[in-house]
C-alpha cells in the first residue's frame, strides 16, 4: 500500500529511529478509540544518544530545538509501530511538551518548537496540533526536552 508519510519522510531526507522500548513500567503507546496516547519521548537522537542539557544553563534555544524535533521524530516512530502505517494519521491533537530548565528560562514555547515544526513539515495540516510546554526542574538520564502525544488515527 503506498505510503505517502513514508515519501514525504525521505523527500526531507528523516529517517526515524526505531521506537525506542519501555525502561519502567508502562506502555510505549496507548490505543483507546480513535486516538493514539504516545508516552514521554525524551530527547534522544537516532544514534541513541541522548541529547543532555539545562535549557538556559548550558544550552541554547537552537539546541533545545534540535532536542525537541528528535521527540517528535521518536513519536512518530512510536506511532508507526503502533499504527502500522503513518498514513493512518488524522491529526496530531496534542503534544506535551517538559523543557529541561534554568529556573529564570521563559523561552519554553521556542524550543517545543522544535517538535511543533517537524510535525508540521511531515505531515502538513494534520502535524498542527494544541500544545503545553513547561520547564521541569529536570528529567529523566539528564534528557534536555520530554514529550508526549496524542494522536487522532483512522481504522
Amino acid at each position: 500500500m503506498d505510503d505517502k508519510i513514508e515519501a514525504r519522510l525521505a523527500t526531507l531526507g528523516i529517517v526515524l529511529p526505531e521506537a525506542a522500548s519501555p525502561v519502567a513500567n508502562y506502555v510505549p503507546t496507548l490505543l483507546s478509540g480513535n486516538l493514539l496516547y504516545v508516552s514521554g519521548q525524551v530527547s534522544k537522537a537516532a544514534d541513541g544518544s541522548i541529547i543532555r542539557g539545562c535549557l538556559g544553563n548550558n544550552m541554547a534555544v537552537a539546541q533545545g530545538q534540535e532536542a525537541a524535533r528528535h521527540c517528535a521524530l521518536n513519536i512518530l516512530a512510536q506511532a508507526r509501530a503502533a499504527l502500522g502505517r503513518l498514513d493512518r494519521i488524522q491529526q496530531i491533537v496534542r503534544l506535551t511538551g517538559f523543557v529541561n530548565s534554568a529556573p529564570d528560562f521563559t523561552d519554553h514555547p521556542q524550543v517545543i518548537n522544535g517538535a511543533s515544526d517537524v510535525m508540521v513539515e511531515i505531515l502538513g495540516d494534520a502535524g498542527r496540533h494544541t500544545r503545553a510546554a513547561v520547564g521541569v526542574s529536570s528529567l529523566p538520564l539528564g534528557c534536555a526536552v520530554e514529550i508526549d502525544a496524542i494522536i487522532q488515527f483512522a481504522a
